[in-house]
């Protein structure tokens, strides 16, 4: 019992690690860390749009708030700074026919209130700005412009937030496992996907990349080396009708770097298969790009995906995603060496072959009887 439960929490441990390494996550979050970057964080703050985008909700929120707060309380204290420079306020004591430059502007809290109605255009008609001082008619100029300013970024960062194409990328998901099977009598590597809304994804791409690790002939060390997969739809990988779950599959050809792989030995093999799908939201125009990935525990060989469209008796097609990623076991050969080797003797068979050391040579009859 204890070395069962010991190779158990071995073989966890090694799942684990292996899924540490894994470079795409499942739902397309790329795991890589920068270290030693020499350029300085000064040019994330060049491009501070993009970089306001990347910020996660909560410091987003806080740079939202911070923002509008930090402006109305520097404006507060611009407008106290005015008001006790022209001695407006009731500790000068000021004569009765004193014209100040904010009415009603009694102390810091007062002038910090007409800050806020200023720059967000409350304007409740308590306090406001006299003739009497060019300053405070320019700080109003000023703030309001300001305030225009701050309301249109952050408005709009918050509104490109929520309506980024990364969000629709969350409605398109692909199978659990990856499976490879025959497929119109050739060996194939199949990966269901399939949109969730019925709004359809424009101009849709398919394509894969294999990442591992190779050394090259002048014995080059290259870690996560990048293969291209092609993989294939029966209606073509380019302007794909997304309307329901399709299966895309790769061949496994002399060309393919499956080909070596028998199913016996894809355990033993260090690789990972990163499937990207690119298209454009018909709602918005916006392109979008779909990534999931499969490690070599996650491709299942010897197996086929269970039918998932199925048509009522009232005519309509019905789509049962709890097949989505089931799988059939279905009789498969061990390797793709294999599947072509026993092509090619069947196709010898029904040939046939010359010999050129046969030479055919007619035999003549005798009419010669014995009495």
């Amino acid at each position: 019992m204890f070395n069962y439960l010991r190779k158990r929490f071995a073989s966890h441990i090694t799942e684990r690690s292996r899924r540490r390494a894994r470079l795409v996550s499942k739902d397309g979050r790329c795991n890589i860390e920068f270290g030693n970057v020499e350029q300085s964080r000064f040019v994330f703050l060049i491009d501070i749009w993009t970089t306001i985008l990347d910020l996660r909700w909560r410091y987003k929120m806080t740079i939202f708030i911070s923002a509008f707060l930090g402006s109305w309380f520097l404006f507060g204290l611009l407008w106290y700074v005015v008001a006790y420079i022209h001695k407006d306020l009731p500790e000068f004591n000021p004569s009765i026919n004193h014209t100040p430059c904010v009415e009603n502007i009694n102390g810091l809290t007062s002038a910090f209130l007409f800050s806020l109605e200023t720059q967000v255009t409350i304007g409740y008609g308590f306090r406001c700005v006299t003739e009497q001082c060019v300053t405070a008619i320019f700080l109003l100029i000023f703030q309001s412009i300001l305030g225009v300013i701050i309301n249109s970024f952050m408005c709009g960062a918050i509104l490109a937030k929520i309506s980024r194409s990364k969000n629709r990328a969350k409605t398109i998901t692909f199978s659990k496992n990856a499976v490879i099977s025959k497929r119109g009598g050739k060996l194939c590597l199949l990966i269901r996907v399939a949109n969730l809304r019925k709004s359809l994804l424009i101009g849709s791409h398919i394509y894969g990349k294999l990442l591992k690790t190779t050394i090259t002939p002048e014995g080059e060390t290259i870690i996560l080396d990048q293969v291209n997969i092609e993989f294939i739809v029966d209606a073509g990988n380019e302007n794909l009708f997304f309307i329901s779950p399709l299966t895309i599959y790769h061949i496994i050809d002399k060309n393919s770097p499956f080909f070596h792989m028998a199913a016996e030995t894809i355990l033993q093999q260090d690789f990972e298969l990163v499937v990207f799908l690119d298209g454009t939201v018909e709602a918005t125009s916006a392109t979008c790009q779909v990534r999931t990935s499969y490690i070599p525990e996650e491709v299942l060989w010897g197996y086929r995906f269970a039918p998932i469209v199925s048509k009522t008796k009232e005519g309509k097609y019905r789509v049962d995603f709890q097949n989505f990623s089931k799988t059939v076991a279905v009789e498969t050969p061990h390797c793709a060496f294999c599947l072509y080797n026993e092509k090619e003797a069947k196709a010898k068979e029904k040939k046939g072959y010359d010999n050129p050391g046969f030479v055919f040579a007619e035999a003549s009859e005798t009419s010669d009887t014995k009495m």
